[in-house]
């Protein structure tokens, strides 16, 4: 029988009293600042959480993908943010499944003991966005190794990352018989990489999510970063983007729960005519149907990483628990903000600053329409409309 989220309450209970040093003060004042919070993430990878999906015997803690949505969770569910560390997670898989045995020893133990970081994955680009194999990005074979050419866009965690993957073309489209042949995966390591073929230009948003534009001018890469064949690289990037569906899934639910929790709590302290806003239906309606909607996206999630662990096909699921859990996170966000009023646009109250995080699951890792367009075509069979 599958396991429930009742079977991880130790975990739970473990990532809590780490969070619980980290209260939304701090959170609050990262964000004020544009920060990264780096004490946080300090704390993560030495309580080992970062390294969940690392095999022990590359130093790591040998748990799944169910295992490491639930540390996400967490992290979100306490008020953070995991946004600033979930890279590292569900770029583990690429490296794992795909990466050589020597890429593997060289980088894991590394990895797990937080001497090196990979918070990074480059695939998206200005003209291409969602349409990933018509990238132009080019890597081209000389010698020992690649040179590659071309920019990126979107690009999280470059300015606190030490490793990235990259994905580019490495035979042209046309000269390709599917669109998505052709294209291979890379090890940069941007300590070297960085101001010698490439440049990396920070993009202010909304959200305190460092992200950035990345320039790439004749960029020398061993041949040896290469991870697995030339030409699968699309192939292998798709067992990393059902990982990182399943577990932004898994944060939405955190940021919603957070929600709950707090409009909850709100709701049985606040006093207008006489009597808690939250013994009025009209409170109480909106706040459960969220959390039921929380709930059903939260058993979602776990089929898709009960799948993703088994290394069954799990694209289906994952997307639908991004978009289920996405949804969800956003009604719970504007419950909560609506029924705090005024004190929910307060800063010193975090809904607002929480609020503008949960948005942005509407739009990324891939949007809710593309989602829809994904189950159309391949769960319903209906004809393709792009």
């Amino acid at each position: 029988m599958r396991q429930s989220k009742d079977d991880y309450q130790t975990l739970r209970e473990a990532v809590r009293a780490l969070c619980a040093q980290f209260p939304d003060a701090y959170f609050r004042e990262i964000d004020q600042q544009r920060g990264y919070p780096e004490a946080f993430v300090s704390a993560l990878t030495e309580a080992g959480w970062l390294a969940a999906l690392i095999p022990e015997e590359y130093g790591g803690s040998g748990l799944g993908l169910t295992e490491a949505s639930v540390i996400m969770e967490e992290i979100n569910r306490c008020g953070g943010n995991s946004g600033a560390c979930h890279g590292q997670m569900y770029n583990m898989g690429t490296l794992l499944r795909h990466g050589s045995e020597r890429q593997k020893r060289d980088y894991l133990p590394r990895i797990a003991s937080g001497e090196l970081r990979l918070q990074s994955m480059a695939v998206t680009e200005p003209t291409t966005g969602s349409d990933t194999t018509r990238i132009k990005t080019r890597a081209v074979r000389r010698g020992d190794h690649y040179r590659v050419s071309g920019q990126k866009v979107w690009i999280s965690r470059v300015q606190h990352s030490d490793l990235m993957i990259l994905l580019a073309r490495t035979t042209p489209l046309e000269q390709t018989s599917r669109r998505s042949e052709g294209m291979s995966l890379f090890l940069i390591d941007l300590r070297e990489a960085v101001g010698r073929g490439l440049s990396v230009q920070p993009i202010a948003n909304m959200v305190n999510h460092e992200t950035n534009e990345l320039f790439f001018d004749e960029l020398e890469v061993p041949a040896e970063n290469l991870i697995g064949e030339e030409g699968q690289g699309f192939r292998y990037l798709l067992d990393g983007l059902n990982a990182e569906r399943a577990l932004i899934a898994a944060e939405c639910i955190g940021d919603g729960r957070w929600f709950i929790e707090r409009v909850a709590e709100y709701g049985r302290e606040r006093q207008v005519f006489g009597r808690p806003i939250a013994q009025n239906q009209g409170v109480q309606f909106p706040i459960a149907r969220a959390h039921v909607n929380l709930e059903a996206a939260s058993l979602m999630r776990f089929e898709a990483c009960a799948r993703f662990d088994a290394r069954q096909s799990c694209g289906a699921e994952a997307n639908m628990a991004k978009l289920l859990a996405a949804d969800a996170s956003w009604e719970a966000a504007n419950v909560c903000l609506q029924f705090h009023g005024g004190f929910g646009f307060a800063c010193e109250y975090d809904v607002e600053r929480k609020f503008r995080e949960t948005r942005l699951y509407q739009v990324a890792p891939i949007s809710t329409n593309l989602i829809l367009a994904y189950v159309a075509e391949h769960v319903l069979g209906l004809p393709r409309s792009f």
